[in-house]
C-alpha cells in the first residue's frame, strides 16, 4: 500500500477543468493543495487515496477551475460607479472624473478598493492588475483580502491628489517598490497614465523605473480616435509609434485598450512582444470602438481581459466580460467562429496570467503552480443541461455562480461567504463614501 502524502486542503466536485479546453475535463475531479501550491490533480478517488488531509471541501455539482485574471482595472473607482454615465471618454474623464478624483482621500481609496475586492472575489477573480491613485492604500486593502495583484501608482504631468507635484510621485513609487519587494502576492508596476497626459520625458523616465525594477510598464494606449488625433498633432505620429520612437515597446509593456490600431502597428506590437489588456465593455460604453483582438491573437500577441474600473463598465465581473469578448468579435467580423469559448476562456485565465508575466505560476491548474482556483455551483437552471464546460463558462455562467475561492492556497470565500473581508461593514462604509461624494458634487 502506497504511503499517503499530506495535503492541507482537498477540493472535489463533479468536474475539474485544469485549463480552458473541454478535452482536459476530469469527471469527479479533485485537487490537493499543500501550503500555497497545487500538490496533486486527478479523480477524487485518486486524490483521496494519495493524500491525507485536515480539510476536504466537496461540492456535489461543483466545477473546479482556475481563478480568473483581470488584467486592467481601477479598483477604487467603485466609489464612482454610475456617477457620470453615457458620455464620451474625454468629456467623462476631463469634466467629471478628474475633478471628483481631486477630492479623493487615502481612506476613500482604501474603502473603495475593499468594495471592489469583495466584488472581484465574489465573481471569481483571483488576480488583478490595478493602476490608480493612492496605490499604497490599494495595496494595503489587497493584502487584507488575500488577493494576488499587480499594483501601480499612476503618474502624469499635472499634480496628483495623491502625491502632489510629479517629483513626489517618483518618491512614492520608490517607496512602493521597496515595501513590496519579494511580496508573495503583490507586485508593483510602473504606470504612466497615457500618451496624452504624460510628456515624452515622463514616459521615458518611467520606462527606466520599470527596467531598473524588472517590473511591468502599464499604460493606457490608443484607446480612442481623440487620443490618436491629439498624438498626431503633438508628435506627428500615432500613440503606438510614439512609444516605439521612445524605445518603450517591450515584452514588459502592458498596454490597455489598444482600440485604434492598424495592421502595421499590430505587427510592430507582436514583434516587440508587447502584451494587451482588452476591455470591451468599457470601450463599448464610452463608444471608443472595438479593439482588433482577433488580428492581435493571429499575430501572436499575448492578450488578456480587463474590466476597467467600475466607473466605466460598471462592474468588475469577469464572467460578464468574457461573454462580451466572445460576442463582440463575432459581430465585428461577421464571423460566428471568431473568439470561440475556449479561446475566450484562455484570455481570462492563462492568457491573462501571461500578459502579467505570471503564466508560470497561475492561470491553469497544474502540479507545482500556485493554488489560485474557484469552484462554481453548476446546479442552476441557466447551467442545465451541460454539454460543453467552456461554452457554459463563457456564454451562460455568472459571477454569482462562484461559491468557493482559493488564492495562494488560502480559502478566501466559502459557500459565498467572504472569509478575509467584512462584507457588511464594507457596504455600510461605502454608502457613507457615496453620500460624501454626492454632497461634494452638488456644491
Amino acid at each position: 500500500m502506497t504511503q499517503q502524502q499530506r495535503a492541507d486542503l482537498i477540493l472535489s466536485g463533479r468536474y475539474l477543468l485544469p485549463d480552458s479546453r473541454q478535452d482536459t475535463v476530469i469527471k469527479n475531479g479533485a485537487i490537493a493543495i499543500s501550503a500555497d501550491r497545487i500538490a496533486g490533480i486527478g479523480t477524487m478517488e485518486q486524490i483521496l487515496a494519495d493524500y491525507s488531509t485536515a480539510r476536504h471541501i466537496h461540492t456535489n455539482h461543483g466545477l473546479i477551475m482556475p481563478g480568473l485574471v483581470n488584467t486592467h482595472t481601477h479598483a477604487a473607482m467603485s466609489c464612482f460607479r454610475g456617477l457620470a454615465d453615457d458620455l464620451p471618454l474625454m468629456t467623462w474623464l476631463e469634466e467629471h472624473i478628474f475633478p471628483v478624483e481631486a477630492r479623493l482621500t487615502p481612506d476613500m481609496v482604501y474603502q473603495s478598493t475593499l468594495l471592489s475586492l469583495a466584488e472581484m472575489i465574489k465573481s471569481g477573480t483571483t488576480s488583478f492588475c490595478d493602476m490608480y491613485l493612492f496605490s499604497k492604500e490599494v495595496a494595503r486593502a489587497t493584502e487584507i483580502s488575500g488577493m494576488r495583484a499587480w499594483i501601480g501608482e499612476v503618474l502624469y504631468d499635472f499634480p496628483s491628489p495623491c502625491y502632489g507635484e510629479l517629483e513626489n510621485g517618483f518618491s512614492y513609487v520608490t517607496d512602493l517598490f521597496a515595501h513590496y519587494k519579494d511580496h508573495p502576492l503583490i507586485s508593483i508596476t510602473s504606470d504612466p497614465h497615457a500618451v496624452y497626459t504624460c510628456s515624452p520625458e515622463l514616459l521615458t523616465r518611467l520606462g527606466a523605473v520599470a527596467h531598473d525594477n524588472d517590473s511591468l510598464y502599464v499604460i493606457h494606449l490608443s484607446e480612442n480616435e481623440a487620443e490618436l488625433n491629439s498624438c498626431r498633432v503633438r508628435y506627428g505620429c500615432t500613440p503606438v509609434e510614439h512609444l516605439e520612437n521612445l524605445g518603450l515597446l517591450t515584452p514588459k509593456t502592458l498596454a490597455a485598450h489598444c482600440v485604434m490600431l492598424n495592421d502595421t502597428e499590430i505587427e510592430l506590437l507582436a514583434r516587440r512582444g508587447v502584451c494587451i489588456s482588452h476591455c470591451p465593455e468599457s470601450n463599448m460604453k464610452l463608444a471608443s470602438g472595438t479593439a482588433p483582438v482577433v488580428q492581435m491573437l493571429q499575430a501572436g500577441i499575448k492578450v488578456g481581459i480587463g474590466t476597467d474600473g467600475a466607473a466605466s463598465n460598471n462592474d468588475v465581473d469577469m464572467f460578464g466580460e468574457m461573454n462580451t469578448v466572445a460576442k463582440i468579435h463575432k459581430v465585428a467580423g461577421m464571423d460566428p467562429t471568431a473568439m470561440n469559448a475556449e479561446q475566450t476562456l484562455h484570455t481570462a485565465t492563462l492568457g491573462g496570467a501571461r500578459t502579467l508575466g505570471g503564466g508560470e505560476q497561475i492561470g491553469s491548474l497544474d502540479v507545482g503552480k500556485k493554488a489560485d482556483l474557484i469552484v462554481l455551483d453548476l446546479d442552476q437552471p441557466h447551467l442545465t443541461p451541460l454539454y460543453n464546460i467552456p461554452s457554459h463558462l463563457v456564454y451562460a455562467a455568472r459571477g454569482a455562480d462562484v461559491i468557493h475561492s482559493v488564492i495562494n492556497g488560502r480559502v478566501v470565500m466559502e459557500s459565498r461567504r467572504l472569509l478575509t473581508l467584512d462584507e457588511d461593514k464594507i457596504l455600510a462604509q461605502m454608502r457613507e463614501v457615496g453620500q460624501r461624494i454626492n454632497r461634494h458634487g452638488k456644491d
